[in-house]
């Protein structure tokens, strides 16, 4: 992507396709229909973003309010957000090889979380390492099960916000 323009905006319904075509793509091992994609859409647009450059999209990152005491079940509806939540829930961060490392998951993170003191996401094996650099730590999870949906070695991470 080197030489690429690359931007985050507004996720649109008409993007779905195209976000549920990375997910797939990026995610093979943490398959989710594209109702969970739609929904959260639908529920929660201000957390939701795609990365585009030159009419394609390289990534999407997808958040919303949640407990802050646990993840949802991967490929779980909602149904509805808390009326009071205690964090902010990163949903997913994803970018194709060629968008990494030019700072745009820490943008769109900074850009979604503002104004939440806490902050979550499951980080699965690989993706520790990242989380971690980021500033997130281990936290407790309430709902065991719904840790376990995301695979083996999935963590329950969180970091307080550095804009909130």
């Amino acid at each position: 992507m080197a030489g690429t323009a690359l931007g985050w905006r507004p996720m649109q319904a008409a993007d779905l396709p195209a976000v549920c075509a990375l997910a797939d793509a990026l995610h093979p091992e943490h398959p989710e229909p594209p109702e969970v994609f739609a929904e959260r859409l639908e529920l929660a647009p201000e957390g939701c973003r795609v990365l585009a450059g030159e009419g394609a999209l390289v990534g999407y990152a997808i958040g919303h309010g949640w407990s802050g005491t646990a993840p949802p079940p991967l490929g779980a509806r909602l149904g509805a957000l808390p009326a009071r939540p205690g964090a902010f829930h990163l949903h997913d961060v994803a970018l194709l090889p060629a968008a990494r490392g030019g700072g745009h998951a820490t943008a769109v993170l900074a850009a979604l979380s503002a104004g939440w003191l806490l902050v979550t996401l499951v980080a699965v094996a690989d993706a520790v390492p990242y989380w971690l650099r980021q500033g997130f730590r281990d936290r407790p999870c309430a709902d065991p099960a719904a840790l376990a949906s995301y695979g083996e070695g999935a963590r329950f991470m969180a970091r307080r916000s550095v804009t909130g």
